[in-house]
């Protein structure tokens, strides 16, 4: 009959030896997993600024397009004056309204210190 050998001395001589092999292969999982979710955000940041760039340039080609044929007149300035001219009067009232909101919201900045107050 062949000795009888408990199942923790079993247990005892082979957690080291699991140990110096499985900790090398989760340390490469681990290394090689975040690697690649790296490569993912990297190639989806890539791609969405690729969409962002070709948006802009149908807009242009529009705008363009549209300026060429006479359909839309060239805003003089920054715009407002002939979007207010061609609003409504109660549309008019609610972008000034909008805009007056705007420049006596106070500016918020993020700082280092977070709760503490300057």
């Amino acid at each position: 009959m062949p000795p009888v050998v408990p199942p923790f001395l079993i247990g005892l001589i082979a957690a080291p030896l699991a140990k110096r092999l499985l900790k090398p292969l989760m340390r490469g999982v681990v290394k090689t997993s975040v690697s690649l979710a790296y490569e993912v955000k990297k190639a989806t940041h890539e791609a969405g600024e690729n969409i962002h760039d070709l948006a802009a340039e149908v807009a242009a080609e529009m705008v363009a397009a549209q300026i060429a044929a006479g359909d839309v007149q060239a805003p003089p300035g920054d715009g407002r004056r002939a979007a207010e001219s061609s609003a409504p009067k109660a549309e008019q009232d609610e972008v000034a309204a909008r805009a007056e909101g705007d420049a006596r919201a106070p500016k918020i900045r993020a700082t280092a210190g977070g709760s503490k107050a300057r």
